[in-house]
């Protein structure tokens, strides 16, 4: 990867911060969003259901999540000129859908999210997390970027086995626009899915009107109850998984392309935003994990300084998302999950090769990065904690176990 001496809390001329605009970063960044918000999209609309929203209540947390994405993702880019990626919280999404029966209304659901973004917020401000986060060896973090791609990257394989008939073309498309120029493949890739699917699979009979019904934005205030046995339940673990999971792997994959960020401001701004949208519906903002591989990535720009236009576009494309949610969740909802999965395989397959042979680079460290690697692309999850985290951790342990031992032989 390489090396920055780029750093938190930079300033640069506004003049200069325009030039620094690319069409790969345009193409990179709206490309980053699409896959964000793709990719999850029917995840966190069935955990906002399972919460005890209705389809009303749904889409308003989808808007306010999808705007607060995307002015959180522009003030982090601007303020830090880092390829900051911010995404929903998946994680959450899914401890919703496994534990939201617990929960007695949703309005018991707002009032566990904005506790858990005022842990976020607290965390944020706490340094000592901030120094934890930042002291993470460049070997373990690019371990624990391959094993966070590794099972995105098998989506293609996964797509032939469900339907070889719509994957083939996807695949052979991606690999032949490819050949003429990469940047433009993944798109291609796209392109060609969604008239497939709909040759494939059909269009609801009624598809128009819903069209017409889904055009207006809908956002809802909903009032929030502080239940102590729900803020315990879920609003803890909701905070322990978006940390674990999210923002610690974001800040994490930002280190292994050799930038250095401090992990307090990112979170403090992502807690903040939190805060602000769970009122509407909203169950939590985090810094990406996926998605930040492809905004720090040479795609964005060849100059790693340049890059943070990605986030700046992206965060861009998130609040037009955000205006036409309706919409796409009428066509998300056609498209299998595993068609849209296997379009980030493909768009993610240069970054983690990269990051995998960065991981096994350091022959004394190797062992610590492998076991890193296996730890987060297992799908373990323990104490609804994801195998990412825990992966960083036995690395992590390792890591100074061997450092420790090769000291006294020195």
């Amino acid at each position: 990867m390489t090396e920055l001496t780029l750093s938190a809390g930079g300033e640069q001329p506004a003049g200069k911060r325009l030039d620094d605009a690319s069409w790969k970063a345009f193409g990179t960044g709206v490309l980053g969003s699409i896959v964000g918000y793709t990719c999850s999209f029917a995840i966190v609309l069935q955990g906002l259901r399972s919460a005890g929203a209705t389809e009303a209540q749904a889409i308003s947390g989808l808007v306010a999540l999808s705007i607060g994405m995307g002015i959180s993702g522009i003030v982090l880019a601007f303020r830090f000129r880092m390829p900051v990626s911010v995404a929903w919280s998946t994680p959450g999404a899914a401890l919703l859908i496994a534990s939201g029966d617990t929960l007695g209304s949703v309005n018991e659901a707002i009032g566990t999210y904005l506790f858990s973004a005022v842990l976020l917020m607290i965390a944020g401000w706490v340094r000592p997390l901030g120094r934890l986060i930042e002291a993470i060896p460049a070997s373990l973090a690019n371990a624990m970027l391959a094993g966070v791609l590794l099972p995105i990257c098998l989506a293609p394989v996964h797509a032939l086995a469900y339907d070889a008939w719509l994957a083939m073309p996807l695949l052979l498309t991606w690999w032949l626009v490819g050949r003429v120029n990469r940047f433009f493949a993944v798109p291609a890739a796209l392109l060609v899915l969604l008239p497939l699917v709909a040759w494939r699979l059909g269009l609801p009979d009624d598809l128009i009107t819903q069209l017409r019904a889904s055009l207006i934005p809908h956002v809802e205030f909903i009032r929030p109850v502080f239940d102590p046995q729900a803020l315990i339940s879920i609003g803890i673990p909701l905070f322990v998984v978006t940390m674990a999971s999210q923002n610690v792997p974001g800040v994490a994959i930002l280190r292994a392309h050799g930038y250095k960020p401090k992990a307090g401001p990112l979170i403090l701004n992502t807690g903040f935003f939190s805060l602000l949208s769970a009122p509407f519906g909203a169950l939590g903002i985090n810094l990406a994990a996926l998605t930040a591989a492809m905004l720090c990535s040479e795609d964005a720009h060849e100059n790693p300084e340049r890059r943070y236009w990605a986030a700046v576009f992206a965060g861009i494309s998130y609040l037009g998302w955000g205006m036409i949610t309706g919409v796409m969740g009428l066509f998300i909802v056609l498209v299998p999950a595993v068609l849209v999965e296997a379009i980030a395989g493909l768009a993610l397959l240069g970054s983690f090769s990269a990051a995998l042979a960065a991981a096994l680079a350091d022959t004394r460290q190797r062992e610590a990065s492998a076991i890193t690697f296996l730890f987060a692309g297992s799908g373990l999850a323990f104490m609804g904690v994801g195998g990412a985290f825990w992966g960083l951790l036995v690395g992590a342990l390792m890591y100074l176990l061997v450092d420790y031992q090769k000291g006294r032989k020195a």
